[in-house]
This record gives structure tokens, sequence and C-alpha cells, in this order.
């Protein structure tokens, strides 16, 4: 196995548990979407997981997906993940390519359980009328094979605004 350097960044993040070893590129499998994702191209999205701080509004949840809330007081009701919510969102990768917006549009309706794992943990942290931010760790979006737009192994990034949850 090739060993590679643990960036700078990421070293404090590892020390306190924050980082799963598993998350650094030289345990990373074959990517399937072709793209040239090497270990510093996995390195960086990574960094964008770590470069974060507490003293911004960031929080760690489950899984190592990062939340802040940037409106509302999370005070309106919560929806579960067995819950139907209407929401508008935007997604974009590390280096500010949207990848996919309801922003524009009509708000965007699911049922929570068929999002991406992030979604399922950082939505119900919302009460209606809070927009948040999460950076998901691929881990918790759409691993290594990445999906359409999205590459393999990407940290996505989401602003999320809960706008009403069906039935509440």
């Amino acid at each position: 196995m090739t060993r590679f350097p643990i960036p700078a960044l990421l070293l404090p993040a590892l020390l306190l548990g924050a980082v799963p070893p598993a998350a650094f590129a030289q345990d990373a499998e074959p990517l399937g979407t072709g793209l040239p994702q090497d270990a510093k191209w996995l390195n960086r999205q990574q960094a964008a997981l770590a470069s974060r701080q507490a003293k911004d509004g960031w929080s760690w949840l489950e899984g190592g997906l990062l939340w802040r809330r940037i409106k509302g007081d999370g005070s309106g009701a919560h929806p579960s993940v067995r819950d139907t919510v209407t929401l508008h969102y935007a997604g974009t990768l590390i280096d500010g390519t949207e990848f996919d917006s309801s922003y524009g549009g009509d708000p965007a309706t699911f049922p929570l359980r068929q999002l991406i794992p992030a979604w399922q943990i950082a939505v119900p942290q919302m009460g209606i009328g809070d927009t948040i931010e999460i950076a998901v760790p691929a881990s918790l979006g759409y691993g290594l094979r990445g999906g359409g737009p999205i590459p393999g192994s990407a940290t996505l990034l989401f602003k999320i605004e809960l706008l009403g949850i069906a039935g509440k």
C-alpha cells in the first residue's frame, strides 16, 4: 500500500477523532466515474470539510457531517426521517460548481427517507423556516461512484431551507 502524508489541515481533526482514517486517499477504492481523481484531489475534498470551523458556526453531526444554521432558531416543527418535507435547496461541489437547485423554480417535496444519508441526518435538526448549510463527506452523499454530474468521492455543499412538513 502506498502511503501519503496527512495534510496539515487534517491532522488536528484526525487526532481528535473527527475524520476517520479511511477517509484518506490511500484507502480509497478505484472510482467508477472515469474522472482523474488522484490523491491530491481526494485530499482537497477532505480539506474542505476540515477547514470549516466552530467559530464560524459549524458543528459536527454523526458520520462526519458538518452543518450550521444560517437562518432561524430551530423553534419550528421538526421533521422525522419518516416525514415528507418541502424545501428549497442548492447543491455545489467544493469548487462552487452548482449541480442541482430548486431556487428559481418551485420548492421540492421529498420523502426524507429517500434522500441521501446526510439529509436524513441534517434536516431533522431544522425547524420549519430554518435555513442551514451542510458540508457532506462522500460517505454520506453519493459515495465512491458519484452520480450524474457528481464525481465519485466528492465532498458536497448544500444550502437547505425547510418550508414545510406534510401533515404538520
